[in-house]
């Protein structure tokens, strides 16, 4: 069974890849509008498109090992999201992002992959549903594995346990990630992945992104660790970085897809990057390949344009 949207657009019903049942999750429209942030609104954008690739970039690096690793998701959201739904059709920011891939036929090896996942999640071969980071997580995941996410939203967290909350070696938490975190590394197995995507509108989010890492480095420094963090105009968002950089126990590797100009006040998405700790040392040279090609694409101006820089361990 495919997911199922609701108007609103997040998901009510489940079907897993890895084991979960379909749950019905009833919604109530009043909480819709209790915090600020939805992600359903930017469900497939252009820095979806950014995060997720280099997610399953990591996730495929992480698996060519036969043992288990943890993946823990700081700020899971719902798990998957309606592209038909109000929420998404709002703004419409998932054609400009993985609807400008999903028809392509010259797809480089990594986004095509990433790609094949979006429609893996769209069993009827129409772009309707968008996954989230815990529903590429359960697609690329072995058995063997574990899965921990995150997320307080009431509504979010309901439909997120609903979907992902049965399945073998995964659990679903209602309570902040930026604390959580550190109760969850080191894993037994001393193999971790740990994925941070913050909506950065709560108070503070920027240094309990830092202090967060911190704490989790300083448990177990061997992790990985990926911080996706948008490019607004914030000094907060231009300095963390380099903040990040002071954390990295060994080497980093930082990339930034860059799609748009701010609009005429200053506000809005001009593009997000990606920061990652003890990098796979096969990332840098796939997203030589990846990030030209993405901006070619997802560009929506002359310069549009990418940045890759890295620290080698």
């Amino acid at each position: 069974m495919s997911p199922v949207a609701t108007g609103a657009g997040v998901l009510c019903y489940a079907a897993a890849a890895r084991g979960s049942k379909a749950i019905q999750c009833p919604l109530h429209t009043e909480i819709h509008t209790m915090l600020a942030y939805r992600h359903a609104f930017h469900a497939g954008n252009h820095a979806d498109v950014l995060k997720h690739t280099v997610l399953t970039m990591v996730l495929r690096y992480m698996n060519q090992k036969a043992k288990p690793y943890r993946l823990i998701d700081t700020h899971a959201g719902a798990g998957g999201y309606s592209l038909e739904g109000q929420y998404a059709q709002k703004k419409g920011e998932y054609l400009q992002g993985i609807g400008r891939l999903w028809g392509r036929d010259d797809l480089p090896e990594a986004v095509a992959d990433y790609v094949a996942l979006v429609k893996q999640f769209n069993p009827d071969g129409q772009m309707e549903q968008y996954p989230g980071s815990p529903a590429f997580a359960q697609m690329l995941l072995r058995s063997q594995d574990q899965l921990r996410m995150f997320e307080r939203h009431p509504t979010d967290h309901r439909i997120l346990a609903a979907f992902l909350g049965e399945v073998k070696g995964a659990e679903v938490y209602d309570t902040d990630g930026f604390d959580g975190l550190k109760g969850q590394v080191p894993p037994s197995s001393r193999r971790a992945a740990v994925l941070m995507d913050p909506s950065y509108e709560g108070h503070g989010d920027y240094s309990r992104v830092i202090a967060s890492l911190r704490e989790a480095i300083t448990r177990f420094p061997e992790g990985v660790y990926m911080v996706w963090y948008p490019q607004v105009q914030k000094l907060e968002a231009a300095q963390l970085p380099r903040r990040l950089e002071g954390l990295a126990p060994k080497g980093w590797l930082h990339v930034r897809l860059t799609v748009q100009l701010p609009d005429s006040q200053g506000f809005g998405l001009a593009g997000s990057g990606m920061f990652i700790l003890n990098p796979p040392y096969t990332l840098h040279d796939q997203l030589l390949e990846v990030m030209p090609y993405l901006v070619d694409v997802l560009g929506q101006y002359d310069e549009a344009n990418y940045l890759i820089e890295q620290k080698a361990a």
